[in-house]
């Protein structure tokens, strides 16, 4: 099939624009999560992401991790609610590094639930803490390392 180059530098433009709409919205929630995933600390990574470090503590939170894990590299961690109006799920590790380790944004009107797999630098608490529209719900708990995958 010959093209034209007329039609050619057409689809190019259009597939140019196409692209670069799309990719704007990404890069903009880069930018947004980069200051939070590398805090230093728990209240600057809560104050970066959440712009407040004032957390509710609430049986609501249901955190699922083992009592001790035998591989720090990969820790499983599960946690859902049923509370209403969540907007996100984010797990952090107090003795990280960077405490701040996932967020999940939370469509609305779906089930608040997640699974993932985490790694740990040492024994720590971590903590999960749902945003539900101005309010931060939080539930932690301490897990031990047989062995440590984090060298950070």
């Amino acid at each position: 099939m010959i093209i034209s180059r007329r039609k050619f530098l057409k689809l190019l433009a259009v597939g140019t624009s196409t692209c670069l709409t799309l990719i704007s919205p990404l890069t903009s929630w880069a930018a947004w999560a980069n200051d939070a995933f590398n805090a230093d600390t728990l209240n600057k990574a809560y104050q970066h992401l959440f712009g407040s470090s004032t957390l509710i503590n609430s049986n609501e939170v249901k955190l699922k991790a083992p009592k001790t894990a035998e591989n720090s590299d990969a820790v499983p961690i599960s946690i859902k609610t049923k509370l209403k109006g969540v907007d996100s799920i984010s797990i952090f590790v107090q003795d990280n590094p960077q405490p701040l380790t996932a967020t999940f944004q939370i469509p609305p009107d779906t089930l608040a639930s997640v699974s993932t797999r985490i790694r740990l630098v040492k024994t720590s608490t971590v903590i999960a803490v749902i945003k539900a529209g101005d309010k931060l719900y939080s539930r932690s708990q301490e897990v031990k390392v047989s062995s440590s995958g984090c060298t950070r």
